[in-house]
């Protein structure tokens, strides 16, 4: 099949290159501009750009693409049978979506109509679930509300960040899009409409990882997976931002009747015990200002902190 293929991230590589690998004829790339990074604020190309040029691929990077009406044309010329889309970063505009044979297909990170929206993944841990997994599905002008092609579910596991899950979802997301191709080219074309009973995944602020002592510490658990590795959270200590990158639950053998964020326990050797507005966490990895991740039990062998010590937002 002719595709052209739109994503940006590393998320989005996987997909191109099991397309890329599986014969289809990928006619163009199209990605995000390139971001300065670093000290220098040197350009740097997007994971997916990275790809297509190690691959000889044309890539286009516009600015825009609603009403510009250069690069749709360049787009309508290719007369792609498919146009692939993983984590472009922007809505399509109706122009794009009426352009190939047989429409847009987006790999999407949940199992829709569960977390529409740019952060699925995280919100899934967030909130708790015990499962994701990954949809295709027809692109429509709405934000993930297209018909359902392909679904395959996964595990969310009881140690699973961010990061861990996101590198899952990542290889399903290409196992899928291939299996969801080759319907397509045989004439199988599935299709099922999403429920009204969907959830939103809104884009991950960085305030959001300022941890609230008051909640539970299962929910103060999953706020700190389901932001690691980015953008983290945290808490302050003695007027010092303390990045928390993992936790423990405590049992309940454990007696607390201190004030959420009060530090119960400081151990050399078991780490950092913090009461919550239901139950005790552990932190066992945290990062302070200007000094490298580290295990709590490490920090706590060259750093004293007092018990009785209040963790606040």
């Amino acid at each position: 099949m002719n595709i052209v293929f739109m994503g940006t991230p590393d998320f989005a590589v996987e997909a191109l290159a099991k397309i890329f690998e599986s014969g289809h004829n990928v006619q163009a790339v199209v990605s995000q501009p390139d971001k300065p990074s670093g000290r220098g604020m040197k350009l740097l190309p997007t994971p997916v750009k990275e790809y297509a040029l190690s691959k000889n691929l044309k890539v286009y990077q516009p600015a825009k693409i609603k009403n510009n009406e250069e690069f749709i044309s360049e787009i309508k010329a290719l007369k792609p049978d498919v146009i692939v889309v993983v984590a472009y970063g922007k809505l399509l505009p109706q122009e794009i979506l009426d352009i190939p044979k047989y429409g847009c297909i987006n790999v999407h990170g949940s199992l829709l109509p569960k977390y529409r929206g740019s952060a699925p993944i995280q919100w899934a841990i967030i909130n708790g679930e015990e499962k994701t997994g990954i949809t295709t599905m027809y692109m429509s002008e709405g934000m993930d509300t297209g018909d359902m092609i392909l679904k395959q579910e996964v595990m969310i596991e009881n140690d699973d960040t961010y990061g861990t899950l996101y590198e899952k979802l990542k290889k399903v997301g290409g196992k899928l899009i291939l299996e969801t191709l080759e319907k397509i080219a045989d004439g199988l074309i599935p299709r099922e409409k999403q429920s009204d009973d969907f959830s939103i995944a809104p884009m991950i602020e960085k305030s959001l990882g300022n941890i609230n002592w008051n909640k539970s510490a299962i929910e103060i658990r999953n706020l700190i997976r389901g932001l690691n590795p980015m953008p983290g959270a945290y808490t302050n200590l003695d007027s010092q931002k303390m990045k928390i990158w993992a936790a423990d639950l405590v049992p309940d053998i454990i007696e607390n009747d201190m004030l959420p964020g009060t530090v119960i326990k400081a151990d050399s050797k078991e780490g950092l015990f913090v009461s919550t507005g239901d139950g005790v966490l552990r932190i066992t990895e945290l990062q302070m200002p200007n000094a490298k991740k580290m295990l709590a039990t490490d920090y706590l062998r060259g750093n004293i902190v007092e018990i009785g010590s209040i963790l606040y937002q």
